[in-house]
């Protein structure tokens, strides 16, 4: 870890912008700065799968004349996003990490986040690893290789929005999108470092239909809370595409201001059954503290359901399978072997299986609904282990095979739809990041993002880029 003077590529992107609004910075340099850090450290950690500088740096000119005629477009014009490859983006492969899928395309359409980002526009970066269909909670695969932590590059960067953390923490680009099922953007930040927001269900629009249904959420990854914010004023915007979306979600930077005094908080430092690393629980019982040192009322205790591991699951892998059904058979040889394998352990379950995990989710709304009458939000750990071994689906010597073992703290808020970041609070002696978890009700994600601004104003890691990459 160590404290620089800034540099270009390590801007945000809302810093960005002040800059260019001001005149004493362009598009066309800050995308050149970022492109400098890809190619000096993609190599490393396999952040990206494709990277077009051409057009690239046409999108940097064009919003760069755009300043320079007074007329910038949207909320975000200039600033360069990594996309995550399993986002349709026009003119680039959607490979999803998978081999099966054919490169020639034709690629035509926008996914409804990148529709909006255009609108807004955008630098498109390049497109960022994951898991083959997304489907782990670590990022490598037979069609990119592995992704490495930006803090160590020899530990996972988490998954499967791997490519998109490792990008942002090492300034490769202040802003990417990536997707959560089962804690997808929340495990990679927490991981690696930065900020991951899981909107509410439907908060983002989603299309084409995710294979892990409505435990899918699309979401913004960032250096900071604000960033974060301001990606959600434009990716949230509404598309027809998606039918699931809720009732307009409001200015989400406007919305940072007020703090937390006053919000009744619940900590619950295990949800009841989760043993958590020593290191990772001290760190987060003293990010409680602040919130209390903050105004909140802060009370010790759990939200008050069973670890509902088994429906997630056949949920889950339920969608992993269904998505194979696609792919010839004779073309899995090609995949993924644990992808395989995970999809095979619940292809012999019923409809009544399914639908009885589909009663448990709804049990576990309500319970959950029911926890927020009394609690604004919930802190928890992001994860109970520190980064492990790149490569690995699970740490070494570990007792389960699967990855939502190690990531009880994420899966059962895919579950219940509700809004979750997770937030850079302290190290390991290792120097691994942790990450605290904010969770709040269902469409709160004003909320959400408030505390967690109000907490990394109050406790700022901003300032810790990787020593490595210096």
């Amino acid at each position: 870890m160590s404290s620089h003077p800034t540099a270009i590529a390590d801007l945000t992107a809302s810093e960005l912008l002040r800059r260019y609004r001001s005149g004493s910075l362009s598009p066309v340099e800050a995308t050149e700065a970022a492109l400098a850090r890809i190619r000096a450290h993609n190599e490393t950690v396999n952040a990206f799968c494709l990277v077009d500088e051409t057009t690239t740096l046409a999108a940097a000119r064009r919003a760069e004349q755009r300043y320079l005629n007074t007329s910038p477009m949207g909320e975000l014009d200039g600033v360069p996003v990594a996309i995550k490859d399993v986002f349709l983006t026009r003119g680039w492969p959607n490979l999803k990490g998978s081999k099966t899928v054919d490169p020639a395309g034709p690629w035509e359409q926008d996914a409804p986040a990148v529709s909006a980002l255009r609108r807004h526009g955008f630098v498109p970066l390049g497109k960022t690893t994951t898991p083959e269909l997304g489907w782990k909670g670590v990022t490598d695969c037979p069609c990119y290789g592995v992704t490495r932590n930006p803090f160590d590059p020899d530990k996972t960067a988490g998954g499967s929005s791997g490519g998109s953390a490792s990008s942002v923490v090492l300034g490769m680009g202040p802003l990417a999108l990536g997707t959560d099922a089962g804690g997808s953007i929340r495990i990679p930040a927490g991981f690696s470092g930065l900020v991951g927001h899981k909107p509410t269900q439907g908060r983002v629009p989603l299309w084409p239909a995710s294979p892990f249904g409505q435990l899918a959420h699309p979401g913004p990854m960032t250096w900071t809370v604000e960033d974060a914010a301001r990606l959600m004023n434009v990716i949230a915007e509404t598309d027809p595409r998606d039918p699931t979306l809720p009732a307009a979600g409001g200015d989400y930077v406007a919305a940072l201001a007020g703090g937390v005094g006053g919000l009744r908080v619940a900590f619950s430092p295990n949800l009841g059954y989760v043993q958590v690393d020593a290191e990772i629980a001290r760190s987060v019982a003293e990010a409680a503290r602040m919130f209390e040192a903050l105004g909140a009322r802060v009370e010790e205790v759990d939200p008050g359901f069973a670890d509902p591991r088994e429906a997630f699951d056949l949920l889950f892998f339920g969608g992993a399978a269904n998505a194979l059904r696609s792919i010839p058979e004779e073309r899995h040889a090609e995949m993924d072997p644990c992808l395989i394998e995970a999809a095979g352990s619940v292809r012999d379950a019923s409809m009544l299986d399914y639908l009885a995990a589909m009663n448990e989710r709804a049990a576990l709304i309500e319970r959950t609904s029911l926890f927020h009458q009394q609690y604004d939000l919930l802190l928890t750990p992001t994860l109970p282990i520190p980064a492990f071994t790149a490569g690995r689906e699970v740490p070494e010597g570990w007792h389960d095979p699967r990855w939502p073992s190690w990531t009880p703290f994420t899966y059962p808020f895919n579950m219940t739809g509700q809004p979750a970041c997770s937030v850079p609070c302290g190290f390991t002696g290792q120097g691994l990041p942790i990450g605290l978890q904010i969770v709040g009700p269902r469409h709160a994600d004003a909320l959400v993002l408030r505390a967690a601004h109000a907490y990394q104003q109050a406790a700022p890691l901003t300032d810790h880029r990787p020593a490595w990459a210096r």
